[in-house]
């Protein structure tokens, strides 16, 4: 097999899983964070785990960019620096800044979110550099860049609001869960996931590119019943949890 097949076989696979992940995930929470629970095997520093799981969409990316065919393009370097100001952030700068004293994830979720980042990264690196169509200048005119642009830093707004937030809940050494307030949170329970899908979505516009269509899509099957599980949550700990609350989507769901 060549790599433009190699490639195709990738991106439908991760279609594929997006939907048998939305589908399970429904049924069975994914085992971190408040979720955590036994029997999912060895267990690693969250932090750590996180830096280790998010890494290969920082390098691979970069790698894929610099081997390329237009590293002196505007639209990719565009792209580029799109991709790095989240991934760098989330990657190196996000798991410092929380407050996670000595939670642990397992080894088993560290591995999957490992696996995807670094397909993902290839699947839009080489997509952007390489194998898909070549973006023109006038792209950065196009109504589909300069949405999809607007909706990418507004979705990273929101998460990077909503991410501090959260971190502010615990003082230096707290422990335990407490009910965010402001912002969105206010009218949902999961602000930072509404973020990073509207983020994910103003990529796939931006690019206009089946492979920024199938990250938007796993990062909704990833969310979507997360934050449903986040939301039936809240309750059951906090009596006094604000009702009026959706889960992911003011006033929709």
């Amino acid at each position: 097999m060549n790599e433009h097949q190699v490639y195709d076989i990738l991106l439908i696979a991760v279609f594929v899983m997006a939907a048998v992940v939305f589908a399970v995930l429904f049924f069975i929470s994914a085992p971190y964070g408040r979720h955590t629970r036994r029997g999912w095997g060895p267990r690693i520093n969250s932090r750590l785990g996180w830096v280790i799981m998010e890494s290969p969409a920082v390098i691979v990316f970069a790698l894929c960019f610099a081997l390329g065919d237009r590293t002196t393009s505007m639209i990719p370097i565009a792209f580029l620096i799109l991709w790095q100001i989240h991934y760098v952030h989330r990657t190196y700068i996000f798991p410092f800044r929380m407050r996670w004293g000595r939670k642990h994830m397992t080894l088993f979720v560290m591995s999957l979110g490992f696996t995807f980042n670094a397909v993902n990264a290839y699947l839009n690196g080489r997509y952007i550099n390489t194998i898909g169509s070549s973006y023109s200048s006038d792209w950065m005119t196009d109504p589909r860049f300069i949405i999809g642009v607007l909706l990418f830093f507004a979705g990273f707004a929101i998460n990077h609001h909503s991410d501090g937030i959260l971190r502010r809940l615990r003082t230096p050494g707290e422990t335990g869960y407490k009910i965010p307030r402001g912002g969105l949170f206010e009218r949902v329970s999961c602000a930072n996931y509404f973020g990073e899908i509207i983020e994910w979505c103003g990529w796939a516009i931006a690019t206009w590119s089946l492979p920024g269509l199938a990250f938007a899509v796993w990062t909704a099957a990833n969310l979507v019943p997360r934050a449903r599980a986040h939301h039936k949550w809240y309750p059951s700990q906090f009596p006094d949890y604000p009702q009026q609350r959706r889960a992911l989507i003011p006033f929709v769901f």
